[in-house]
Formats: structure tokens, C-alpha cells, sequence
């Protein structure tokens, strides 16, 4: 089985230990990277080339959008699915702005929904 290598980035500590538990306990994802702004995913991505990047929309310095949008440009591109507190309409609306492939609200992620955007961006 391959094993799906994670970036995670989030401003929030405690959101980047839950969804670090998540993928941990979600088989075939493994994480092998943190980060907490626009900036640190674009320099972990480019280090560690993972094949996601679960993105907060809301950080520091460069917004998960515009992050977004950069590792779009990188080869090879990491799958980006953005999280955050914002209904699913909103999400629709980002992926729209950035080109990630999928939308998750931080209360609804967890494995089921990890593998299902995994599936769906990979297909």
C-alpha cells in the first residue's frame, strides 16, 4: 500500500494536534511536516514534497489562498485541501479563488472525509 505523505498548516495548535491525530490514525496517511503560516507551507512543501497539503484558510502572513495558489505552480503540485470554520458555501467560493481540490470544515474532518477528498482529488 503507498502511503500518502501529509503537510499540515495551521495557525492553531490545537487544531494542528487534531488533525494530526486524525491522519495518524488514518490508514495510509503518514505526516511529515507542520506549519503555521502562507510562508511555512510554501518552504516545507518545496522540502519535503508531499502529496497533500491540508491548508487553514486563515493564517498569518500569506493566506491559505494565495499558499494555495503558489503550490499550484510547483512541480510536482501537492493536492491542497483546504479546512476551516467557514460553512461549505464559503468553501465552494475558495476552491473557486485558489483551484484546491476539495473544501472541509475543521468540525466535520476526520478519516471518512479525509480519504473521500483524497479519492475524489486523485481519481
Amino acid at each position: 500500500m503507498t502511503v500518502v505523505s501529509v503537510l499540515i498548516v495551521d495557525d492553531q495548535v490545537p487544531f494542528l494536534r487534531a488533525m494530526s491525530a486524525v491522519i495518524e490514525e488514518t490508514d495510509g496517511f503518514r505526516v511529515v511536516g507542520r506549519g503555521a503560516s502562507g510562508e511555512e507551507a510554501i518552504g516545507a512543501a518545496g522540502a519535503l514534497l508531499p502529496d497533500l497539503v491540508l491548508m487553514d484558510v486563515n493564517l498569518p502572513g500569506i493566506d491559505g489562498l494565495e499558499a494555495t495558489r503558489r503550490l499550484r505552480l510547483c512541480t510536482p503540485a501537492p493536492v491542497v485541501l483546504l479546512l476551516s470554520t467557514y460553512d461549505e458555501d464559503a468553501g465552494a467560493r475558495f476552491i473557486a479563488e485558489c483551484g484546491a481540490a476539495a473544501y472541509i470544515t475543521k468540525s466535520a474532518f476526520g478519516p471518512d472525509r479525509l480519504r473521500e477528498a483524497w479519492t475524489a482529488a486523485t481519481a
